[in-house]
C-alpha cells in the first residue's frame, strides 16, 4: 500500500508539472492546502476523497487510471467491435476507382437499404446495445463508401448525405464506449461528408458529434468553441420553428454545458442551460431529432451530470430523484441509465456506498453494457471497492466484476 502511494504521489507531480501548475495553484483549484497536496506528492498521504481524485484529474488533464496504481490487476473492457470498425475506416477500398475514375467493382449499395440499417443501428445504440451495434457498422461504413463513390450524379447528395449520418453513429457509438480517437475520425468524417452533401444542417449535426467526442479527449475548450460557434452561425440561418434545428441549436449548447463543467466554470454552465431551457420551450416537448433526445427532460439530465462534475451530490441527488424519465422516448434506454450512473457517483461522493451501489445495479438493469464501458463507472466502482464494507454492499463485488473492474 505504502509503494502504491508513493507511485500515486510521484505521478500526481509529473502530471502537475506537465500542466505547468504549482502546488500552490493546483491546490487551490481543490480547496487544499499547499501543505496537503506536497505530502501527496511525496507518497505520505493518501488521496482520501474520490471526489478531489476526480478534481485533480479533470485539473490536469489526464484519466484516473494515470493518477492511480491499480492493485488488483482490474481494467474496463475494451470494445471489441472497435478493431472491426479501424479496419472497416482504413481499407480505402474506393481508392483505386477514384484515382481512375470508374465506379467500383463491388455492387453499390441500395440507399434505401442503407437508410433502413442506419436507423437500426442508432436505435441499439439509444438502447444501449453498443456491441451489436459495434458489429453491424463495419459492413455499414464500407457500403456508404462505395454508395458514395458510385452513386449517379443525380443521387450522389443522397449518398453523401448517408454517409454523414453513418459516420455520425459511428462516432457517437464509438464515443461512449471509451474509444475517443477512432469516434473523431468518424466524426471529421461526417463533417466532410455533410459538406459534400451540401446540408447545414448535417454540418451542424457533426459538430454536435464532434463536441462531445472532444469533451471525451479532454478537450473541454475545443468542444465547447465548435458547439458554441456552430449554435451561433446555425442560429442565424435556421428556421426558429423547424423542429430539427431547434433541436440540434439546443444540442449544441447542452454539449457546451458538459464542456464548461469539465472547466469547471459554472457560469458558462448555467448561461448554456439557460439557452437550452428557452429552445426547449419553443420546441414544446422532449423529442429525439437527429438522434439528439433533445427537450426539458434530457437539460435536467445534463445539469445532474454537471451538479456531479463540479462535486456538488445534493444538488445533483436533488435534481435525479426528481427527474421523471418516462417523458423521454421509449428507445433512450441510455439516457435513462445515465441517470441511475450519475446518481450513484453523487451518492459516491457522500460515502453512501450502499445507495450508490445500489443506483449502479438499477443502472446495470436498465443497461448492462453502459455500466460496463463508462468510464466514470468504472472509476467509481474503483473507489467503492478500495474503501468496501462488505455487509452494507454485498453485491458490489459482483457489480464491480461484471463491469471488468476486479
Amino acid at each position: 500500500m505504502k509503494d502504491a502511494r508513493k507511485e500515486t504521489g510521484r505521478q500526481l507531480a509529473r502530471a502537475r508539472r506537465r500542466r505547468g501548475l504549482s502546488q500552490v495553484v493546483l491546490a487551490g483549484l481543490i480547496g487544499r492546502s499547499e501543505s496537503w497536496l506536497s505530502q501527496v506528492e511525496r507518497g505520505t498521504r493518501s488521496i482520501d476523497s474520490h471526489s478531489v481524485l476526480v478534481q485533480l484529474a479533470e485539473i490536469l488533464g489526464v484519466s484516473l487510471e494515470d493518477l492511480t496504481v491499480d492493485e488488483r490487476g482490474g481494467g474496463m473492457r475494451r470494445y471489441e467491435a472497435a478493431a472491426p470498425i479501424r479496419d472497416a475506416m482504413t481499407s480505402y477500398e474506393t481508392l483505386p476507382s477514384l484515382l481512375t475514375r470508374t465506379s467500383p467493382k463491388a455492387q453499390s449499395a441500395d440507399l434505401t437499404w442503407l437508410s433502413n440499417e442506419l436507423r437500426a443501428v442508432n436505435r441499439l445504440y439509444q438502447a444501449a446495445h453498443y456491441n451489436t451495434a459495434g458489429r453491424r457498422l463495419p459492413h455499414l461504413i464500407k457500403a456508404t463508401e462505395h454508395a458514395a463513390q458510385s452513386a449517379p450524379a443525380k443521387r450522389r447528395r443522397a449518398a453523401h448525405t448517408l454517409r454523414a449520418l453513418i459516420y455520425q453513429s459511428a462516432a457517437m457509438t464509438l464515443n461512449r464506449v471509451g474509444e475517443a480517437e477512432l469516434a473523431w475520425t468518424a466524426a471529421d468524417r461526417s463533417l466532410a461528408a455533410a459538406q459534400d452533401a451540401d446540408n447545414p444542417l448535417l454540418a451542424a449535426a457533426s459538430a454536435y458529434r464532434l463536441g462531445y467526442v472532444f469533451v471525451r479527449m479532454r478537450e473541454p475548450e475545443k468542444a465547447k468553441s465548435i458547439a458554441l460557434s456552430s449554435a451561433a452561425s446555425f442560429s442565424r440561418i435556421s428556421d426558429k420553428r423547424d423542429p430539427q434545428r431547434l433541436s440540434l441549436v439546443g444540442g449544441l449548447h447542452l454539449v457546451g454545458v458538459t464542456a464548461a463543467a469539465r472547466q469547471f466554470d459554472r457560469a458558462e454552465v448555467d448561461a448554456n442551460l439557460k439557452q437550452a431551457r428557452r429552445i426547449a420551450a419553443a420546441l414544446g416537448g422532449d423529442y429525439n431529432h437527429f438522434w439528439t433526445a433533445f427537450g426539458p427532460t434530457n437539460i435536467r439530465i445534463h445539469e445532474l451530470s454537471a451538479a456531479v462534475t463540479f462535486g456538488d451530490p445534493r444538488r445533483a441527488i436533488d435534481i435525479g430523484e426528481s427527474l421523471n424519465v418516462s417523458r423521454l422516448a421509449p428507445g433512450l434506454r441510455g439516457r435513462r441509465a445515465q441517470v441511475g450512473l450519475d446518481l450513484a457517483r453523487a451518492y459516491g461522493q457522500q460515502r453512501k456506498d450502499a445507495a450508490a451501489v445500489n443506483m449502479l445495479l438499477d443502472a446495470e438493469h436498465i443497461s448492462p453494457e453502459l455500466v460496463r464501458y463508462d468510464p466514470r463507472t468504472h472509476d467509481l466502482l474503483t473507489a467503492l471497492i478500495k474503501r468496501e464494507h462488505r455487509a452494507s454492499t454485498p453485491q458490489l463485488r459482483g457489480l464491480a466484476h461484471r463491469a471488468g473492474v476486479i
